[in-house]
């Protein structure tokens, strides 16, 4: 069958001067995409390419370029280019999932081999990074706290620094601030915890800590907290303004009880997103945490486990049974995040103007 004889089932759309345009069936993309797949695989096979992601470039290039050549002879010009425009965001769609779908299953696959009930509520106090054994409930505990500490501190300075650049900041000072905001959003984290390091354990003397961690958590997370309560400040209409205003209602409360109740979806959201950020660095900690395989309740005292640590750790031990552990606190890493990012929708969904909370 030639490409001019696929036409659709039913008659396609007639433009203004009566003529019926000829249309691709809906099964034709899912038909040129098998073809590919298969033209693809064939052609690892024949050439002997070990690596599969090779096999499905080879498919995708194989896809775009057929169905812009089938599209071309049956559509026409316009609507082919709308296709090859369709089939680039799909094939860039895919090239995005596949390696985190891949990445999701193998953390999976491996973690669940000890990621059990003992696991999460058992330390590795008395026993050895290379033996069988021991949980990740000290470390769990640790990033909580860490976590916790670092959002208390980060919070509030974030959002009181939002309010001053959107609803008071004006002239040098503003655009000063704005500047340093941005400058802190592309610090990296090692950088944070060495000037933690420096002034909190070197100048100061406090030692290490898991507060000591938080703070070059905070530093991380302050301007993510900024930016994001900047913007959605931005988003509440002046209009909500001017009327608390022509009330009699003073800027501070206007902002108190108007600006800050109609953006705290967007706010909340922004901080939770913050938090999942800075949950999962490492370097911080492992230059100011220090460390410990027992439990530690106190941030302010001694050293204390996080998970991103304990994953480092487990696998610098380089046994099968520290390789299980360290897969397994990953597992639960990404557990804690993934609720972390749902609870950040449901309070955006339930904080929308649309439900009226």
């Amino acid at each position: 069958m030639s490409a001019t004889q696929i036409v659709a089932d039913k008659p396609g759309p007639v433009d203004r001067l009566g003529i019926q345009q000829p249309r691709l069936p809906r099964w034709a993309p899912l038909a040129i995409a098998g073809g590919a797949a298969a033209v693809g695989v064939l052609t690892g096979v024949l050439a002997d390419l070990g690596s599969r992601i090779q096999w499905g470039l080879i498919a995708a290039i194989l896809f775009v370029v057929g169905q812009y050549v089938i599209a071309t002879v049956v559509e026409g010009g316009r609507q082919a280019r709308d296709r090859l425009a369709t089939s680039l965001v799909w094939v860039a769609f895919l090239l995005a999932v596949i390696p985190l779908a891949s990445l999701v299953w193998e953390t999976v696959s491996k973690g669940s081999k000890v990621a059990d009930g003992y696991f999460l509520t058992h330390s590795m106090s008395g026993v050895v990074n290379i033996a069988p054994g021991g949980g990740v409930y000290h470390a769990l505990m640790g990033t909580i706290l860490q976590v916790l500490i670092a959002t208390l501190i980060a919070t509030p300075i974030g959002l009181l620094t939002a309010v001053y650049l959107v609803e008071y900041g004006r002239g040098a000072l503003a655009k000063a601030v704005t500047f340093f905001v941005d400058v802190m959003t592309g610090i990296p984290s090692i950088v944070a915890g060495l000037f933690v390091l420096s002034l909190w354990i070197m100048i100061l003397d406090f030692g290490y800590s898991g507060f000591a961690g938080s703070l070059a958590l905070a530093i991380l997370m302050m301007p993510v907290v900024v930016r994001s309560t900047e913007e959605m400040l931005k988003l509440v209409p002046n209009e909500l303004r001017e009327a608390s205003y022509a009330l009699g209602v003073p800027k501070w409360k206007t902002i108190l009880k108007v600006v800050l109740p109609t953006s705290i979806g967007g706010i909340t959201t922004g901080v939770m997103l913050a938090v999942a950020r800075i949950t999962g660095e490492t370097a911080p900690v492992l230059l100011l945490v220090f460390g410990s395989p027992a439990i530690n309740s106190n941030p302010f005292e001694g050293g204390q486990a996080s998970l991103p640590l304990y994953i480092y750790q487990q696998w610098g031990a380089g046994t099968e049974a520290s390789f299980d552990r360290a897969w397994a606190a990953a597992l639960v890493l990404i557990v804690f995040v993934m609720v972390l990012n749902l609870l950040a929708r449901g309070i955006a969904r339930w904080k929308s103007p649309n439900t009226g909370h």
